[in-house]
């Protein structure tokens, strides 16, 4: 840390809004530089007295179970990416002039004159796994580099610890970009657009807005999906920098400024000589981790950011070939009286939930839990050809009942109502009572898992459970 970094922030009088995942590092960070620190924080219960203790040993400053007044002469707010921004605390702060920041913007200011470059990724769904490609496939060419933001290494350790990194991987969700005005990433990638957090940010409108600021100040590359006209839209009204360009990625054959597939191929025809006429292949789609249409499209927005900044195309291909998925994206389970059994507990909303059930021909969709204020109408319309039968489990599944009745009246659906722990091992049961050989049986959920368990790895876990015992 330059001496120029602490001087600016000696005495200064920041509130944490939030303990947590973002708010503790923050808070510590901010008071190892001589900040005043205030943290607030809504809840009041043994676990924010343990975390509170701790920060307080530190010299920190906790208000539990207050987090909607401003403290006395803040002039600095850093927020935790959750708090939504219609509470009281930052309309407080925005009548007095105060700034808030989230987590990310302050690793951002934080960073040093010979920062490793940001290479971001947001969207609705697959950022995850983009982000893991990216970061495989700069090893892969042999840069320092982590996967950090919304998953892995926090930004703030990335960016104050003792490694250099050449660049980073930058995982970024919508409210992380709401609260960081200043991010200019190297080049960025918005890899869909579908109606999520709606609630956190009053409207779609909001909602594309934020991920749109991924694009603000790109030098080199704005990344969209051909697919998703909204996200080429984003890059129209993003201000980038001069010389910044547009590349599209497809799951059909690229045109100019784009990457897209050619005969089981995935190819550039946008970081090559003379894009009209050449392309350069970049790898196979057998080297795609498994080669759903949706992780395809993933794995060519994580090579264009690579190329992007100048990675060989062999790098795409063994980075690629080196990546293994996180546990619950359509993970193959097991292959029973030639029916598979695949988990992507992850769909936890209908966008996702739609990409997994494109990459099967006759499904037996194991679905249900919390919807959030989802609609299923549209997914079941472009889904239904492909189900051979559906299996419902959890608090909101009458609305994908109600669904299947409108748009796939001849799928049979069994309607599932307990929500003990043994209602997987019965959901699985019934599916392969529908099942015949060739199809898949599918947990893809479309609704988030809380109901019934504790989060979507606990539900893919007992997925897998009730498929292994089913083998027994």
């Amino acid at each position: 840390m330059g001496s120029r970094k602490v001087t600016d922030w000696q005495g200064k009088n920041v509130t944490v809004a939030g303990l947590g995942v973002s708010g503790i590092p923050a808070a510590k960070v901010l008071h190892g530089l001589g900040a005043r620190v205030t943290v607030v924080n809504d809840g009041d219960d043994a676990r924010a007295r343990a975390q509170a203790a701790g920060l307080e040993a530190l010299g920190i400053t906790v208000r539990l179970g207050d987090g909607a007044t401003l403290p006395e002469g803040t002039e600095l707010i850093v927020t935790a990416p959750g708090w939504k921004p219609d509470k009281p605390l930052f309309a407080a702060a925005h009548a007095a002039g105060v700034p808030v920041w989230g987590d990310v913007e302050l690793a951002w200011r934080l960073r040093g004159p010979d920062a490793a470059p940001w290479l971001a990724v947001t969207g609705t769904n697959g950022k995850t796994t983009t982000v893991q490609m990216l970061a495989s496939i700069l090893e892969a060419a042999g840069l320092r580099t982590a996967a950090v933001g919304n998953i892995g290494v926090s930004l703030l350790d990335a960016v104050l610890g003792e490694e250099r990194y050449d660049v980073l991987a930058v995982e970024l969700s919508s409210y992380q970009l709401h609260w960081a005005p200043s991010v200019r990433a190297h080049s960025a990638v918005v890899l869909n657009l579908a109606p999520d957090h709606l609630d956190w940010h009053g409207s779609m409108e909001a909602y594309a807005k934020d991920k749109g600021r991924v694009y603000e100040g790109n030098r080199v590359a704005c990344v969209y999906n051909v697919a998703d006209k909204a996200t080429e839209d984003l890059v129209r009204e993003a201000d980038v920098e001069e010389g910044c360009r547009a590349v599209g990625f497809t799951l059909g054959t690229p045109g100019p400024s784009q990457l897209g597939v050619v005969d089981g191929i995935l190819v550039d025809r946008a970081f090559v000589e003379n894009r009209q006429k050449n392309a350069q292949e970049l790898a196979e789609v057998s080297d795609v981790n498994p080669p759903a249409p949706h992780n395809i499209a993933n794995a060519l927005a994580a090579a264009a950011l690579a190329r992007a900044f100048g990675v060989p195309a062999k790098a795409v291909r063994d980075g690629l070939r080196a990546f293994t998925p996180d546990a619950h994206r359509i993970a193959h389970v097991a292959d029973l009286d030639g029916v598979t059994y695949v988990d992507d507990s992850k769909a936890t909303n209908t966008h996702a939930a739609e990409a997994s059930l494109a990459a099967y021909e006759s499904i037996v969709w194991i679905a249900g839990g919390l919807a959030k204020g989802a609609t299923f109408d549209e997914l079941v319309a472009r889904s239904g050809k492909r189900l051979r039968g559906a299996v419902l489990i959890g608090a909101d599944r009458a609305l994908i009942r109600d669904a299947l009745a409108r748009h796939a009246p001849e799928v049979p659906v069994v309607d599932l109502d307990r929500t003990d722990t043994g209602a997987m091992l019965q959901a699985v049961q019934e599916a392969r009572r529908l099942a015949r050989p060739g199809d898949t049986v599918l947990l893809a959920p479309a609704c988030a898992s809380m109901d019934m368990f504790a989060n979507y790895n606990q539900r893919g876990d007992a997925f897998a459970e009730a498929v292994r015992e089913l083998g027994a």
